[in-house]
């Protein structure tokens, strides 16, 4: 399994929790169909991408939104968001980079409504594939893109103005995040601050919910579960080392599901990073009681619900770290889909003080 894999994940649970929960008899939901233009620039936040950050990125995106209508629970408990599938190119007009392509799929929720007027904010995540990439011999100035596969993040506040029935002027304003997690080096990533101005195709408009009876709380809420997790994940060491190291990590955690949208969890586990071992015994003076590169941890966390899918974010410590390769804390975001009551999967991107050190793929069961 290669971070090719590992991003495809993302986007088929990602995929998979728009369609979760649909009833088949029902209506079907109103659909929003939009063409943006985009113009940017690129964010020199470190010293070593400077040199790339002096063009004026342009870009096109294509989207198709599904407007969810109460045909599942957590419709009404999140007031009808939209849930889409982007579709976005951009040309940095330097040849050093190139060129993007990304899909991405996301969920974007209305806070302010007005007869005709409607401000949103939006986030979504999915994979982008760069042609151009860092090359130690042919482009080595390309200190931002060292893989032509990326992970992708997407914020963005939006305000749409009808101008007919059916027809919306959208203009926006978001960032654009791209990296692909440590998986190889160097890995500075991409941020792109993104004017956008196009046009929305509303199928339905004003909104109109299904007439459907207030939901029960879940019986979950209130109950305490286990889970049992192992993940697996590739790391490049640095841009001279080519290889890809193995990262193992066994988590137990306990969680509680407090509400309808929300789990709190907290957890126990160890990690086994291979590529600490060709560090340490490339730094270490003598190669004799070299300090065992085996971590364990433990963790504090939130699980946003929708249906199946739950975007999750963690704070870790370490418990026992006898070779400080880092920080003593970590950082866990992702995506958590649970395909059966029992059985689930993550894909989630591992953090120390804001720096991507490796991009799990997690599998496990729900005691």
């Amino acid at each position: 399994m290669t971070i090719r894999n590992g991003l495809l994940v993302a986007v088929l649970l990602s995929s998979a929790a728009l369609s979760y929960g649909q009833a088949p008899a029902v209506a079907p939901a109103p659909v929003v169909v939009g063409a943006y233009a985009q113009g940017s620039f690129i964010i020199a936040h470190t010293p070593a991408v400077q040199h790339l950050a002096v063009s004026h990125p342009t870009g096109f995106e294509l989207n198709l939104q599904r407007q969810t209508n109460g045909s599942a629970p957590w419709h009404a408990w999140y007031r009808y968001p939209k849930v889409g599938l982007a579709l976005v190119y951009y040309d940095y007009h330097n040849p050093v980079l190139g060129r993007s392509y990304a899909a991405s799929v996301y969920i974007n929720k209305a806070f302010w409504r007005r007869r005709g007027q409607e401000i949103s904010f939006r986030i979504g995540t999915g994979v982008g594939y760069f042609p151009v990439r860092y090359d130690q011999l042919r482009n080595h100035k390309n200190t931002i893109v060292s893989s032509r596969l990326n992970a992708t993040i997407q914020t963005r506040l939006e305000y749409d103005l009808a101008l007919t029935q059916h027809l919306g002027l959208l203009v926006g304003v978001g960032l654009n995040h791209y990296s692909n997690g440590a998986t190889t080096k160097p890995n500075f990533g991409i941020n792109l601050p993104t004017l956008l101005l196009g046009l929305n195709y509303h199928q339905q408009r004003p909104l109109r919910p299904l007439d459907a009876p207030p939901e029960p709380v879940p019986a979950e809420v209130g109950r305490t579960f286990l889970n049992l997790s192992t993940s697996v994940g590739w790391k490049q060491r640095n841009e001279t080392d080519h290889r890809r190291y193995l990262v193992n990590s066994v988590t137990l955690a306990a969680g509680r599901r407090i509400n309808r949208k929300s789990n709190l969890v907290a957890g126990l586990e160890g990690f086994l990073d291979r590529s600490l071992r060709a560090q340490l015994r490339d730094t270490a003076r003598a190669q004799d009681n070299l300090p065992d590169v085996r971590k364990a941890g433990v963790y504090i966390g939130h699980e946003l619900l929708f249906g199946r899918l739950a975007f999750v974010s963690h704070l870790g410590f370490y418990l026992y770290n006898p070779y400080k390769s880092n920080k003593f804390y970590y950082e866990r975001l992702g995506l958590k889909y649970h395909f059966t009551e029992r059985l689930f999967g993550n894909v989630d991107l591992k953090v120390h003080r804001g720096a991507a050190d490796v991009i799990e793929c997690r599998v496990g069961v729900k005691l």
